[in-house]
């Protein structure tokens, strides 16, 4: 295993209320020295939420970043001290108006390795109940609710831009439980 860089200065440039923004100075197992920048966030919870049809429950979302609507999976940052798999309960039930009885983990992975530490906890949700209240999305989402089938959902991702990476990937690692639906 190679030597891991040395850390020669680490600098605070941004301090947000989800993420930090720093600039480390490095130098390399090779001598190099340079500056990395890094986006520090606590992480996040994604759900695939699945009816009991088998529909995929997304919502459609604005986000500023890309000056346009997503398809996503509905998810959240986790929060300090939480368990991961709280913060997609909660989530779900604000986003999309609906409540899960089983559950089950996805699997974890790095979200953008080359400029961020968020890592995405993905679970699996299943047994959907609609409840009586609408979602009670957050003041700053702008969110709608869409229900695919999990064609629908695939035949989107590979002819458009329209689903954001971390939906992508968490399809395809829930993609073997949803072929009972298929």
């Amino acid at each position: 295993m190679k030597e891991k860089p040395q850390q020669l200065s680490q600098r605070l440039f941004f301090q947000g209320r989800k993420f930090n923004f720093e600039v480390n100075r490095l130098r390399l197992p090779n001598g190099v020295e340079g500056d990395w920048e890094c986006i520090r966030h606590p992480g996040g919870a994604l759900g695939v939420p699945v009816t009991p049809e088998g529909k995929l429950v997304l919502v459609n979302q604005y986000r500023f970043a890309v000056e346009g609507r997503l398809l996503e999976f509905p998810a959240g940052t986790v929060e300090v001290n939480e368990d991961p798999a709280m913060t997609i309960k909660r989530e779900i039930e604000e986003e999309t108006g609906y409540r899960a009885h089983r559950w089950r983990k996805l699997g974890q992975f790095p979200l953008a390795p080359g400029y961020s530490d968020e890592y995405i906890y993905a679970f699996l949700a299943q047994d959907l109940e609609k409840l009586e209240k609408p979602p009670q999305q957050d003041e700053d989402e702008d969110i709608e609710v869409v229900v695919l089938s999990p064609p629908e959902l695939e035949e989107i991702i590979l002819t458009s831009d329209r689903v954001d990476a971390k939906s992508v990937t968490s399809f395809f690692l829930a993609r073997p439980f949803l072929l009972e639906f298929s």
